[in-house]
């Protein structure tokens, strides 16, 4: 793709670097607006600008002041559109990785999970608009980024499109360009926008060695440790500045740890009528069509999380007029993981009435506060509680990349780019270690729910700080092993601009270019363990165990059971490696096997125009797109291809391929217009496409055979097509002064939604304990085509005060729905951001608060969820202890915010789901540089 008209600009901040200072100083001028600046020059003129703005090195832009000036001179400077971050910003924030950063923007919504996980600590999705991250297109250097997900519901069950920003430090970054508004060369995927990611090339530092290094550490408050964090780089280029080298490096560990309660499996109705009464509703005929939670569970998750990996580029300058370049990029983030769940049982006593006590309570339909008493004596068959543990070693993801581009000046009028790469991105889950086991109770069981905004107080009785009462009978080892899922993709470029001397139509360059790319995402193998061998012989069971910290109470902010105990990660693998069953055959769990190919080949053809206070494009982008998709199933569908394949003990199945293509002409349009120097508008037409999610097209069916719910797939499933509109108007009333305001709307075409199917699949527990096959019916939330609808204003102030200080602050109103008035996932109405910052020579200081109201998060099971309103401050600080050496400080949730998720059902309304607490974060660092 042709970036032609940031080229000055880009190598004006592209020798950023880690310590977030720049070296040389240049007094060429910055690229003017107005007139001047948009007025049709000669192709001579145009062709010596772009061989100047190669050859320039860095301007002094040091500091937020500048780079914030910088920021605004590329956004004003644009035909489209845009909002830009410099890295200069990024080394300024407090920011980890390029979401954090990103969030500060107008538009633009963070998430911090991708499943049905829950949210932690750290930024993890980007979506514009208010849309779902899928609908946002991430890009590096222009090109796709293959990327991976280290929780396995993310690698086997809601498999998107989003990028995992987990994955990309803010410390590769030259600069981020995000695209609220499409351009034919733009490549498609994006349906929201795009985001566009530029890293450090070697030839635009200042000087002919630079190296850099940040050194420190990460205080996490919950786990109450610090790990070491560490960032370098080193540049190298000749004299003549046609050969450089640069290579950078990143090591950064960091503790996690998420207290938090949920509400697992939703709420069951309670019943006296049909083949299978419920005696608590007999016996208490009020409570008849009521519902209650299904389990309330602790839930205590532990992590050590490291990102490793780093990148080199090659520059190279054969000629004047050519320039290749080498670019290879590499980040893993090894996330072991430990997950416990001390739950109460519900569902295994409340239907049977067992010792309901007089003064329960029904709000809104749902049984909020109850008592019961403990079983009868001599009751065998009655577990409370039931307690999952889960441990992950070896999860795991990566992002790679390698690339090589070329730009070729072929003559004074003509230029061509090329670029051909491949990417992959990978999530591991090597290993889970399970142990699910029931236990007895002998002092009864009472909850009391606080609604949406505070956790459910609850108890459990007896002695949950050690391992007595466990009642083996009614517990379970699960947990699949083995996936490696890979998402790869090899891609070839072409682009050229054909620069006019004038035209009397006012056509100032023509851009054109093709593009095809050979995509894959997969997962082959999946071994879903289950119990072998005397399992649930209780002598058999770990001797040692340990107990939730004894602040986890408190710090989640609820009255629940006392500290539980558990298991140690190594005590659970030694236990799953005697008496589990792993054999790859029989153990094969085709339900989690898939494939999507997509071969895609694009063409386009931009037209820019420049008059005397106006700038405009125009054109259009063919797509051609041709689908292999594979799944297993267990009926035969009209895509079977082989079966039923026998021999797994999750049942026979069915092999299937569907295979088809579709092919469309996104249109586009932007248009500037400068009403004086400081003040312009933009308007802006076009239509995005974004393809659907992996899962949605080869979804596997993931089932609760407790609830006899799940998830699953739907191969047909067509494109989204965006019909978009945007208005702005800008007025720069000083060097680092806007106010800004923006309409869009955006007419979604085949947008994708959830709906229930009853579906028949073998209940794999009961045919275990029953030693015959069961099939029962699960009701199955799968994909559907719908349209949808989703507009929004967006407003923006950045105010310079004096010579050090500065207030910016954003708003963004987003109402979305799809057909019959269901919810658009990642829809927050009202988001805002305000921040202010203070930096003289020696000190810097910036401090952030982020809000975003609540949205639809997806479905789990059958349920759909939401994510509550959540904000987040955050702070950071900076010394110049000398010319080289800097000490900083951020400080991320500063507020301990509590991430608060609920469901919404027609018969009981809305309904708490989930509450999780991550802590706050110190980081400190000293950062040197020559």
């Amino acid at each position: 793709m042709s970036h032609r008209k940031t080229l000055l600009s880009a190598s004006i901040i592209a020798g950023l670097c880690l310590s977030g200072s720049l070296y040389a100083a240049d007094n060429t001028p910055a690229p003017q607006s107005g007139p001047a600046a948009s007025g049709q020059d000669t192709a001579a003129q145009t062709a010596a600008d772009r061989a100047k703005a190669k050859e320039l090195g860095t301007v002094t832009v040091v500091g937020i002041r500048d780079s914030e000036a910088e920021s605004l001179n590329l956004k004003k400077a644009a035909d489209s559109h845009i909002e830009v971050i410099t890295a200069e910003d990024i080394g300024k924030l407090p920011a980890k990785n390029v979401a954090d950063t990103l969030q500060r923007l107008p538009g633009i919504n963070i998430s911090s999970s991708s499943a049905s996980e829950g949210g932690f600590d750290e930024n993890d999705r980007v979506s514009l608009r208010g849309t779902n991250p899928s609908m946002t297109q991430t890009l590096v250097n222009g090109h796709t980024v293959g990327t991976g997900d280290w929780f396995v519901l993310s690698q086997v069950q809601t498999v998107g499109r989003s990028v995992s920003y987990s994955l990309l430090p803010s410390e590769i970054v030259s600069e981020v360009v995000v695209h609220k508004t499409s351009e034919a060369k733009l490549q498609e995927g994006g349906s929201a926008g795009t985001v566009d990611i530029t890293t450090r090339k070697p030839l635009e530092f200042a000087k002919p060695f630079t190296a850099q290094a940040s050194v420190g550490g990460v205080y996490s408050d919950l786990p109450s440790n610090t790990k070491p964090q560490f960032n370098g780089l080193v540049n190298w280029k000749n004299n003549d500045n046609s050969f450089g080298v640069m290579v950078q490096g990143f090591y950064e560990k960091r503790s996690l740890q998420r207290d938090g309660q949920e509400i697992v499996g939703g709420y069951n109705q309670l019943t006296n009528q049909g083949p299978t009464p419920n005696q608590i509703a007999i016996d208490h005929p009020d409570l008849n069509g009521v519902y209650y939670p299904n389990l309330i569970g602790q839930t205590l998750f532990t992590q050590t999380r490291t990102r490793k990996g780093g990148t080199v580029d090659i520059e190279w300058k054969p000629l004047d007029n050519l320039t290749l370049n080498l670019n290879s990029f590499y980040s893993k983030l090894e996330a072991d993981n430990f997950n416990r769940n001390y739950m109460l049982w519900t569902s295994q006593f409340v239907g049977r009435g067992l010792g309901l006590q007089p003064g329960y309570q029904v709000k809104g339909n749902v049984l909020t506060n109850a008592t019961f008493a403990p079983p009868p004596a001599g009751t065998t068959d009655t577990p409370y509680g039931v307690y999952d543990q889960i441990s992950r070693p070896g999860a795991s993801s990566s992002s790679a990349f390698t690339t090589l581009d070329a730009e070729w000046r072929a003559t004074d009028h003509l230029t061509f780019t090329g670029q051909v790469g491949t990417t992959e991105g990978k999530g591991n889950s090597d290993e889970q270690n399970v142990s699910e086991l029931g236990f007895a109770n002998n002092a009864g069981a009472s909850w009391n729910m606080r609604g949406t905004g505070k956790p459910t107080n609850w108890s459990v009785g007896g002695d949950n700080t050690t391992p007595s009462g466990i009642m083996p009978s009614f517990g379970w080892i699960f947990g699949d092993q083995d996936i490696h899922v890979k998402d790869k993709e090899n891609f070839f470029q072409a682009d050229g601009e054909y620069a006019f001397d004038s035209s009397p139509i006012s056509l100032s360059t023509l851009d054109f270019g093709i593009r095809y790319s050979d995509h894959t995402r997969e997962n082959k193998t999946d071994i879903g363990q289950g119990p072998t061998g005397d399992w649930q012989n209780p002598a058999n069971y770990p001797t040692s165990w340990k107990n939730y910290p004894g602040s986890f109470n408190s710090d989640l902010g609820v009255n629940g059971p006392g500290p539980a105990w558990y298991y140690s990660p190594g005590d659970l693998a030694a236990f799953n490696a005697q008496y589990t069953n792993r054999d790859p055959v029989t153990r094969f769990n085709w339900q989690n096997i898939y494939k999507v190919n997509e071969k895609d080949t694009a063409a386009y053809l931009q037209a820019n125009f420049s008059g005397e206070r106006w700038s405009a494009n125009a054109g259009f982008r063919y797509v051609y797109t041709k689908e292999d998709i594979n799944y297993n199933s267990s009926a035969v569908s009209n895509y079977t291809v082989a079966g039923p394949i026998t021999g797994s003990a999750f049942g026979d199945y069915y092999a299937n391929t569907y295979k088809h293509s579709y092919d469309k002409l996104l249109p586009s349009f932007n248009f500037k217009f400068n009403l004086t120097d400081d003040l312009l508008a933009r308007f802006a037409a076009s239509q995005t496409m974004t393809r659907p999610d992996y899962s949605a097209l080869a979804g596997s069916y993931s089932l609760d055979d407790l609830t006899h719910t799940g998830t699953g797939g739907n191969p047909q499933l067509k494109p989204l097509i965006s019909t978009n509109f945007d208005a702005a108007l800008e007025w720069y009333f000083a060097p680092r002064g806007l106010v800004s305001a923006g309409v869009y709307d955006m007419q979604l075409s085949d947008y994708i939604n959830f709906g229930n199917q009853n579906i028949q699949f073998k209940d794999q527990q009961a045919s275990t304990n029953q030693g015959r096959d069961v099939f029962a019916t699960y009701q199955v939330s799968v994909p559907t085509n719908v349209d949808g609808h989703v507009k929004g204003v967006e407003l923006n102030y950045i105010q310079p005060i004096g010579d050090y200080f500065g207030v910016q602050t954003n708003y963004t109103y987003a109402s979305g729905s799809a057909e019959d008035g269901k919810p658009l996932q990642g829809t927050s109405k009202n988001t805002f951001n305000v921040s202010g910052y203070f930096e003289n020579q020696m000190f810097n200081a910036r401090i952030s608060y982020t809000y975003r109201s609540s949205f639809y998060a997806g479905v789990s099971r059958t349920d759909t969820f939401y994510q509550d309103g959540i904000g987040n401050l955050a702070a950071s600080f900076g010394y110049n202890i000398n010319s080289w050496m800097s000490l900083t400080l951020d400080a991320m949730n500063l507020n301990n915010p509590k991430l608060k998720y609920y469901t919404v059902k027609p018969e009981i309304g809305k309904q708490p789901y989930a509450f999780y607490v991550n802590g706050r974060q110190y980081y400190v660092n000293l950062r040197f540089k020559i």
